[in-house]
């Protein structure tokens, strides 16, 4: 760990963010973005990611006094990963230094994170759980992450490397909606040469994660022999992904007005489609919300399926004839790939598709999980195919068959205590590393 003092003596009052050279170009840019991101009414409550690095740093300093001046408040987000001996201390000094600027903090502590495969992904994956958590917690639906213009020109260039098509040079998105918040990025137009000058000229200290040069992550090899560090060639590609982030917005539109006029999606989890040919944008993401998968599948493993549908497994989801359900095809989940069962508590979510909204005087021992074999006693109370039965949610106590809220079973009543909604969820999964 390496911590950036501050470069006022201790006692001297901080200097207000209205003031200094480098403060008022920093500021406007940072307005200009985030009121593109708006609207946000007044006296709003926003939350941001601060690690304690200069750009969270800076995001927070930028967002306390925007948020101030419409009568609204910031809360800083400060996670401590318990990954090296030094991040208590890091996040100390942080939650300190917020302080010292008048921005309240809660600390967000990890536990549970040990060495090993994937670390870096899990340790993303548990930051964003802990801060959409704390969000919802306190009724916060902004959360500004601190990610700026090397950042997206990095994640350019590896999207690059990766061979990644033109929605994956789009990069980072300036906003992403999440079930419950939405992420802001006011900062991608920004350079991080700008906000440590920003940081400088307030007297505002850091911490300097040591991961950040580990050659061992592309993102740092790719800053470390200055593929990104230019400025200048930061604001171009971070340019260049802008262009493409509306060429991706307006195929999204596209893909929406169709699917809206020809494909429907059942409260049972699955999907009606027509006959013939399929957008291949529109079959990966129905693919993705019938599978309430991380990801779309790629486009290259489903471009035949799309241009001539029929009876396949893909992706985790089946495609099969409507048969006397429906004239054209159906889109469900492939029972093979479904999760194992979990406790039916309230809030739990089976499978990535269905939450339990309620569970009325359930036992402890309580389990959601597919409906199986014991679909076959529903098969002549029931429309619904067979392949489709037994995918639905069903809660057991032990051997005994509770409720199947989408079959009305055992009664209405109890199935209304149980409520069982179908609603894919979309971890922010695979995302850039919050702000160090």
């Amino acid at each position: 760990m390496r911590l950036i003092p501050e470069e006022r003596p201790r006692g001297v009052a901080a200097m207000p963010i209205s003031r200094g050279f480098a403060a008022m170009p920093v500021s406007r840019g940072f307005a200009a973005a985030i009121n593109r991101l708006g609207p946000f009414g007044r006296g709003v409550r926003v939350a941001a990611a601060v690690s304690g690095g200069a750009d969270s740093m800076a995001l927070a300093l930028l967002a306390d006094t925007w948020i101030r001046a419409r009568g609204g408040s910031l809360l800083a987000l400060v996670v401590d990963h318990g990954l090296r001996a030094a991040s208590a201390t890091e996040a100390a000094e942080t939650i300190r230094r917020l302080g010292a600027r008048g921005i309240p903090a809660r600390l967000l502590t990890l536990t549970h994170l040990v060495s090993g495969p994937a670390l870096a992904e899990r340790a993303r994956q548990a930051r964003y759980q802990v801060l959409l958590a704390a969000c919802a917690d306190e009724g916060i639906l902004h959360l500004l992450l601190g990610h700026h213009a090397a950042d997206q020109a990095e994640t350019v260039m590896m999207r690059v490397l990766g061979q990644s098509g033109s929605r994956g040079l789009a990069a980072m998105p300036a906003l992403t909606e999440t079930s419950g918040v939405r992420l802001l990025r006011p900062l991608l137009g920004i350079a991080p040469d700008s906000l440590r000058a920003f940081l400088r000229d307030l007297r505002v200290g850091w911490v300097e994660d040591p991961s950040n040069v580990d050659m061992r992550a592309l993102r740092s090899r790719l800053r470390h022999h200055g593929v990104t560090h230019d400025p200048d060639t930061c604001l171009a590609l971070a340019a260049a992904s802008r262009i493409a982030g509306h060429e991706r917005a307006a195929a999204d539109h596209r893909v929406a007005a169709w699917l809206a006029a020809h494909a429907g999606i059942r409260p049972e989890g699955f999907s009606l489609l027509p006959d013939g040919p399929v957008p291949v944008a529109a079959l990966a993401a129905l693919i993705q919300a019938i599978t309430g998968a991380a990801y779309a599948p790629s486009h290259d493993a489903i471009s035949p399926i799309a241009a001539s549908p029929r009876p396949v497994t893909v992706a985790g989801a089946r495609l099969l004839r409507g048969g006397r359900f429906h004239d054209g095809l159906i889109l469900m989940r492939e029972e093979a790939a479904i999760g194992p069962p979990v406790a039916a508590r309230p809030g739990v979510i089976w499978d990535s598709r269905f939450r339990l909204d309620r569970a009325a005087e359930l036992p402890d021992q309580a389990m959601i999980g597919p409906l199986g074999a014991e679909s076959a006693r529903f098969r002549r109370a029931s429309r619904l195919p067979a392949a489709v039965l037994r995918t639905l949610p069903a809660i057991r106590c032990g051997n005994l068959l509770a409720a199947v809220p989408h079959l009305v079973y055992p009664d209405p009543i109890t199935c209304a205590r149980m409520r069982v909604v179908f609603s894919p969820v979309r971890p922010v999964a695979g995302a850039p590393d919050l702000p160090a």
